[in-house]
């Protein structure tokens, strides 16, 4: 081995400091004639195109035609009762107040009127959507694997109940890139403190693919992304900064090829810039007509939406909105009206935009919660936890609208006809983007990992819902 001749320049015999400090990849390349590298190469080669490139966001065309090109997420955190927002159950409601074990069936508060052309039937609080009845399908036999808030939330976010995986708008923005380089291509909107970081973590993906939290409480930009705009320095000044920096770090990565970490940050820092003047144009609601924001509705869920709109017409390719407060163990009736009549508008007003704009038919919108609630009473006037069955509400992206599909036992208590589980509900998704579920991988370890990954042999691994597509 030459690993001591190394160290020492072969002029004078001086060590030079830059080499007393080995990265793991340059030990490889020094040792063993070079056989640990050209194995290292080999490994990187197996992870695709993004693992090599350290994340390229550059738009990328998926193998099959996509019927989506974009993806929006409503998630109704807290996990909302599917009986009286989207699975009219008439047996439930003539039996409220008769005991079920040592609790009793609670009726729903909520009348359940058929809606456009299809007659498609959902709660009395979702007069907007209902506008749009037409265009959505509701799957009322979705189910998932716990009923914990925290575990239940990533599963809809990332697949797994526990874990660090990639969230599915890592996975979306991995496969397709994003239409605009001025934006993070996966952004998630809530209205206060970030969520558990996990739901929207690039996990093993390179670092270009993490999504980016907005608080949309905050009506300023510089409150909306902080340090949009530097206090010390002009943007002349600004570039020149990161022309130098950009140098220096293309020295280092010279020197440590195949480090997707290092090209990832270097691009964190292109994109950070260039969004100084792009994110303050899309995240500026001031320019919308007033008639615009009343449409959406002057709340934090009507900023939210509103921005959703503007980013996904701008080329974001995956956003995801949150609305908080359905963790209903009691006040349903008051509660659960409180939050429709927040919600409700933004949504219908989303949808009339994305049709004015040609945009509907290849955006794939899908709104879902943690896990349902059940037929029985929980404290007063609420319901409990309930992992058996769910509602998920999908529009757009080649979906076969105005349909329910599946359903639950005529309480409500569990998917009965067609279940869906929620890893089924990730392969749609990707299927409407143009990628086969089991194909879209990743290696880590010498194994292919997937988004609809089964947890053991034998276990759940997605399949697409065929019934409800156009």
């Amino acid at each position: 081995m030459n690993y001591e001749y190394d160290l020492y320049n072969k002029a004078d015999h001086t060590a030079r400091v830059e080499d007393l400090f080995l990265t793991r990849r340059q030990w490889l390349t020094k040792t063993g004639t070079g056989f640990g590298a050209l194995a290292l190469s080999c490994m990187l080669a197996e992870q695709g195109f993004a693992q090599a490139s350290g994340g390229s966001l550059a738009p990328k065309q998926p193998p099959q035609t996509p019927k989506a090109k974009r993806v929006l997420n409503i998630f109704l955190q807290g996990a909302a009762p599917h009986m009286d927002l989207w699975d009219p159950k008439p047996e439930l409601n003539a039996n409220g107040g008769k005991a079920q074990g040592n609790k009793r069936l609670l009726a729903s508060p909520f009348k359940f009127p058929k809606y456009g052309k299809s007659g498609l039937q959902f709660s009395e609080i979702w007069p907007n959507l209902g506008r749009h009845a037409d265009d959505i399908a509701i799957v009322r036999s979705t189910y998932t694997d716990l009923p914990e808030h925290k575990a239940a939330t990533l599963m809809q976010h990332t697949g797994v109940i526990t874990g660090n995986r990639p969230a599915v708008g890592s996975w979306v923005l991995y496969g397709l890139g994003t239409e605009n380089q001025n934006l993070p291509g996966f952004i998630t909107m809530r209205p206060g403190n970030a969520p558990d970081a996990r739901n929207f973590t690039n996990s093993f993906l390179p670092g270009a693919f993490q999504g980016t939290f907005v608080d949309s409480n905050n009506t300023k930009i510089e409150d909306i992304i902080k340090n949009i705009k530097s206090e010390f320095a002009s943007r002349r000044d600004q570039r020149k900064q990161l022309d130098l920096l950009l140098k220096l770090n293309e020295v280092h990565k010279q020197k440590r090829q195949a480090e997707g970490e290092l090209e990832a940050r270097i691009n964190s820092f292109e994109l950070a810039f260039r969004m100084q003047t792009d994110a303050r144009e899309a995240f500026d609601i001031a320019g919308e007509k007033p008639a615009t924001v009343a449409k959406y509705g002057n709340s934090a869920q009507g900023r939210q939406m509103m921005i959703a709109r503007r980013l996904l017409e701008r080329g974001v390719r995956f956003v995801q909105v949150t609305q908080d407060g359905w963790d209903l163990h009691n006040g349903i009736a008051s509660r659960a009206k409180r939050n429709a009549s927040q919600l409700d508008p933004a949504i219908g007003a989303l949808m009339d935009d994305l049709k004015e704009r040609g945009m509907f038919k290849d955006t794939l919108i899908y709104i879902t919660s943690e896990f349902g609630r059940t037929p029985r009473e929980d404290g007063r006037g609420g319901r409990g936890h309930n992992k058996s069955a769910m509602s998920t509400v999908l529009a757009g992206g080649g979906i076969k609208g105005g349909m329910a599909y599946g359903s639950t036992d005529e309480i409500g208590a569990a998917a009965e006809e067609n279940p869906v589980h929620v890893k089924d509900i990730h392969a749609t998704i990707l299927n409407q983007l143009g990628f086969d579920h089991e194909q879209l991988t990743f290696r880590v370890g010498g194994r292919p990992f997937r988004l609809t990954q089964p947890i053991r042999d034998g276990g759940q691994g997605g399949q697409v819902v065929e019934g409800i597509l156009a």
